[in-house]
């Protein structure tokens, strides 16, 4: 597949690091040609310096005839553009990331399409959703559905109370086989472990589990929780993110606010009609004390600033906050922030690659997720009507090293891996795979 990515930071940067393990051409396209230079030290990929929206570029860069074009430039207008042309000079698929969310619905969407913009992608309003969804799950740091919420991924961290703790996953299986889950990978001192029946679970662990829609009360056994009724939530940060998770959470939770900008705070307050809004320094720990924090059920830091995110989390969760979530830029700092005590770590990047690595995929990828803290990611392909994978059951299949299957959607069934299970044409299965392995699973099921 020859992908031409279009970008101009760190977005286009981690997007394109991220898929030099796949069976791909790529060719980067950015106007700052220090972080080219960056990139072709790091990696073996062909860099173009100069704008997307020249059409001499886009040639030089090989569009014509491209199997996919992704323009995630800051500047959305630019995005569209850039799209817009790649599809007139015969690029095949082009996806735009924007920012104004209006633009996704049906009468926008459609006429973007027209002008040949295939896809878009809005990570803030990804964001916000995520952020919403964590706060109905108060116990995994992150959590994944396919086909509508029949099969669900939980990732969640064992603490030393968890009663998995020193014991191996066939115990696991053993100990709640009457509620099926899979546990499909661990995550141990920045090592991705995808576990056998004899792996050793340990605390601080993060555990990576397949489980269908009703088996959240035996991840929360698993973790050795309780869940957290979230009624109050404070939140640092007026931008997108936070004004489109309080507009989806002020009507049925307590919201209190904190932007600096002066400007932004008066705007937040003629469009947020469930939520207090204070203009003041998120920093200012006094200031968050006196508007309620050590109150709060959930405290979300999605600033400009991952430092302010990071550390303001970490000040809720000294004054007994129960969940926080904090948008940390900056790939480097996820596993550090986990390892410190930050519940859940949001970031734009993995949004906009998981979003994106659905129509790079060789198959028929349904949905996607890049997972925080590993290079792995969790799919949900489609089987196709003459899939090697339909020759197999289960235990035959050659899988390779670095995937394995969590689960199988089936109209509206869903079953757990087993030996003798056959898959048919139509089923959805649920990987877990790391990038090397990505192409060859790929092939397994299209």
């Amino acid at each position: 597949m020859n992908i031409i990515i279009a970008g101009d930071g760190e977005v286009g940067f981690h997007l394109a690091k991220s898929l030099t393990e796949l069976d791909c051409n790529i060719t980067v396209v950015d106007p700052h040609s220090e972080l080219l230079k960056r990139l072709e030290s790091e990696t073996d990929l062909m860099t173009i310096t100069g704008s997307s929206t020249s059409p001499q570029v886009l040639k030089d860069a090989g569009v014509e005839g491209c199997d996919l074009f992704l323009a995630v430039l800051h500047d959305e207008s630019i995005n569209l553009m850039s799209a817009i042309l790649a599809k007139r000079l015969k690029a095949r698929k082009t996806v735009a990331r924007i920012t104004n969310a209006e633009l996704l619905a049906p009468k926008h969407r459609e006429m973007l399409r027209e002008l040949g913009v295939d896809e878009m992608v809005c990570p803030e309003r990804i964001a916000a959703k995520e952020i919403t969804n964590l706060l109905n799950n108060t116990v995994a740091t992150e959590f994944f559905d396919f086909s509508g919420g029949l099969l669900t991924m939980y990732v969640i961290r064992l603490e030393a109370e968890s009663p998995v703790v020193n014991h191996c996953v066939k115990e696991l299986t053993e100990m709640y086989r009457e509620l099926q889950v899979r546990v499909v990978a661990v995550m141990r001192g920045g090592e991705t472990i995808i576990p056998h029946s004899d792996t050793v679970f340990q605390q601080g662990d993060l555990a990576y589990i397949i489980g269908r829609a009703n088996q959240l009360e035996t991840v929360n056994r698993v973790a050795g929780k309780e869940a957290v009724s979230i009624r109050r939530v404070m939140m640092a940060g007026g931008g997108r993110i936070g004004r489109y998770a309080a507009m989806t959470l002020g009507d049925r939770m307590k919201i209190t606010l904190i932007e600096e900008d002066r400007d932004r705070a008066e705007d937040l307050s003629t469009q947020l009609d469930n939520t207090l809004i204070i203009n003041g320094d998120a920093t200012d720990i006094e200031l968050l004390k006196e508007e309620g924090l050590q109150q709060a059920d959930a405290f979300i830091g999605v600033t400009n600033s991952s430092e302010t995110n990071v550390l303001t989390c970490l000040h809720a969760k000294k004054l007994g906050v129960r969940r926080t979530i904090a948008l940390v830029e900056n790939t480097g700092f996820i596993s550090l922030s986990q390892d410190i005590g930050i519940d859940t770590i949001i970031n734009k990047k993995l949004i906009t690659a998981s979003y994106i690595s659905r129509f790079i995929v060789k198959g028929d990828a349904v949905s996607s997720k890049w997972l925080s803290g590993t290079n792995a990611e969790v799919l949900e392909l489609m089987v196709g009507k003459w899939a090697p994978a339909t020759r197999h059951t289960l235990g035959e299949l050659p899988m390779p090293q670095g995937a394995t299957i969590g689960g199988v959607i089936r109209g509206r069934e869903t079953f757990l891996p087993s030996r003798d299970l056959q898959l048919k044409q139509g089923d959805k299965v649920v990987v877990f795979t790391l990038p090397k392995a990505m192409t060859a699973v790929a092939r397994l099921f299209d």
